[in-house]
């Protein structure tokens, strides 16, 4: 058997506390999207004027990079650079910047997906939160 590491709820919201401190500090409202390795939603916060949309926008992106292993923004340049077979797909979306994976330790444990602003400003709030997170995380290994 090998060990598997993952998301607990209490690094979810890790996560979801550093995203939103970044954003407030650069006077963004947008939502976020914590998401384990599957997908599935651990926990989700929208701000104060951000619009609903993103709500869901932001889970989307998230599910998009943690079933991919990739940052959603992969598929939007893709898209963008002809490869159109992709928007024909049901059962994916979310394939905008703003995705992010978190990778512990070589291994996928989930992603986080910001929708609100910029694509490149929701991206830049998940690496943050990310980079946040394994800095801790290496902190308690020591």
């Amino acid at each position: 058997m090998k060990s598997k590491h993952y998301l607990t709820l209490s690094d979810a919201e890790f996560l979801l506390d550093q995203a939103h401190q970044y954003a407030i500090e650069q006077h963004f409202n947008v939502s976020i999207s914590i998401v384990d390795e599957t997908g599935n939603l651990l926990a989700m916060k929208r701000m104060d004027g951000a619009s609903p949309m993103t709500a869901n926008l932001s889970l989307e992106k998230a599910k998009c990079s943690a079933v991919s292993r990739r940052p959603s923004g992969v598929f939007e340049n893709l898209i963008k650079n002809g490869q159109m077979g992709f928007l024909t797909m049901d059962t994916f979306s979310g394939m905008l910047e703003g995705g992010e994976p978190i990778l512990y330790q070589q291994q996928l444990v989930g992603a986080i997906g910001i929708s609100g602003v910029k694509s490149f400003e929701d991206a830049e709030i998940a690496q943050y939160a990310i980079q946040k997170f394994l800095s801790q995380q290496d902190g308690l290994q020591n």
